[in-house]
């Protein structure tokens, strides 16, 4: 359903951006010269090119107008909270992308009805100390220089789990953990950051016990730790931060079924606001949590927020036919470009050749296609975005204009059944 659910008073976006803001949306445009460029729009002149007289264009893309008018707001758990059925990745500002593309980034999104964006303390990735924190500057500045209300923006942020190796985010030093201490002092740093006094949504980016989402996907027994950090102390420190009014709500990230049921029992144990999101790895190609973890989060009330739609972006087809991974893609960025040798040697690049056919099939972009499958499952779901040009920003969004029918959704079930979850993307400091 594309229906308008609705909104919080002050909490709806603008459902028509002015003239100026849609004249400089993203126009994919087709020269007399015939050949395909992109470009922004404004007063006749095309600013990728050096046409200054009036083009001849013709618009393929889908326009901010457009997307706006399909996004859906849908609550976030039972925190009375509604957010856009896409919320904007921001992991690459800072690293891949200046302050001034991630003002671009987020005006595009406005523009197109998005009202979330999801942050940690870690960003941008790969995770290191010279950069660690850009992003939430960049955010800061982009609220500071647009004056936006503050109500109007859901800023999603996370505290990391347990990794012995991140030593620079604390005070005192040492490994990054989930106890009660180092939350709080996260949220602190995370505010002075964002130069804000409040965070909409404070989530766990991985867990402090062990689970399988680094390495093999398979759960190992021998691997788990001693001194854990409880569930009971943690649930402690967000009720800290709740009554404080630092936080509005609180969800998990990279989680089990079994995390998440915990958690939902220890909150109710104690009077602790439930968990009211889980943000894990979902996409064509990874589907493995609608074995566990769909049932979990609607028995529950919890919205779930998928990260990776479109697979460390080899959904986009962008990877078709190369030998190696193109400098500055995801898949160069981590081990060396051994992730590109894995992919290669799974049955992934099959499944995405079958998929990048469907959406052909049906008038979309491989991109627009794989979001789209996302937007459509029957269950509260805000998509997580992220691009490191406007150009892909906008094949992105277009997904969540996108009619979902019967005919694709049996597509991608034939596609489904002769490739499951042929491929994950295990990134160590990925985020």
């Amino acid at each position: 359903s594309n229906s308008l659910e609705p909104l919080e008073e002050g909490r709806l976006p603008s459902r028509r951006p002015s003239r100026r803001a849609r004249m400089w949306g993203v126009v994919m445009v087709v020269l007399s010269t015939g050949r395909l460029s992109a470009g922004r729009l404004s007063t006749g002149r095309l600013s990728a090119g050096r046409l200054s007289a009036r083009p001849t264009v013709r618009m393929i893309a889908t326009s901010t107008d457009k997307v706006a008018a399909a996004m859906r707001y849908v609550p976030l758990g039972s925190s009375g909270i509604q957010v856009s059925s896409c919320c904007l990745g921001t992991m690459t500002w800072g690293s891949q992308n200046t302050d001034d593309e991630a003002f671009d980034q987020l005006e595009r999104a406005w523009q197109s009805g998005v009202n979330f964006l999801d942050t940690a303390e870690g960003y941008p990735i790969p995770m290191n100390e010279e950069t660690q924190g850009r992003t939430d500057r960049a955010i800061a500045r982009w609220l500071s220089k647009t004056g936006r209300p503050r109500e109007s923006v859901i800023l999603a942020t996370k505290v990391c789990g347990y990794n012995d190796r991140f030593t620079w985010f604390r005070e005192g030093g040492g490994p990054t953990r989930v106890s009660a201490a180092q939350i709080i002092e996260s949220v602190d740093a995370s505010l002075k950051r964002l130069n804000t006094d409040y965070i909409d949504l404070l989530q766990i980016h991985w867990p402090d016990r062990y689970v399988p989402i680094f390495g093999s996907p398979r759960y190992d027994a021998t691997k788990v730790r001693v001194g854990e950090v409880t569930f009971e102390e943690q649930v402690a420190a967000m009720g800290l931060l709740l009554k404080s009014g630092k936080i509005r709500a609180w969800g998990v990230s990279n989680e089990t079924p079994f995390g998440l049921c915990e958690f939902a029992r220890v909150c109710d144990a104690v009077g602790v606001q439930r968990p009211v999101s889980v943000q894990n790895s979902y996409s064509l190609l990874g589907r493995s949590d609608e074995i566990g973890m769909v049932e979990a989060m609607v028995r529950l009330g919890v919205t779930y927020l998928p990260y990776s739609p479109l697979s460390a972006g080899v959904l986009s087809g962008k990877y078709a036919g190369l030998k190696v991974a193109p400098k500055g893609s995801r898949l160069s960025l981590f081990g060396g470009g051994s992730y590109f040798d894995r992919y290669e040697a799974s049955q992934a690049p099959s499944a995405v050749a079958e998929y990048t056919a469907i959406a052909a099939k049906h008038g979309l972009t491989p991109s627009a296609f794989a979001i789209a499958f996302c937007d459509a499952r029957p269950f509260p779901i805000s998509t997580i975005i992220g691009a490191t040009s406007l150009a892909q920003l906008d094949d992105n969004l277009a997904g969540f204009a996108v009619k979902w029918t019967a005919e694709m959704e049996a597509d991608c079930e034939r596609v489904y059944a002769q490739y499951p979850d042929p491929w994950r993307m295990l990134v160590r400091d990925g985020g």
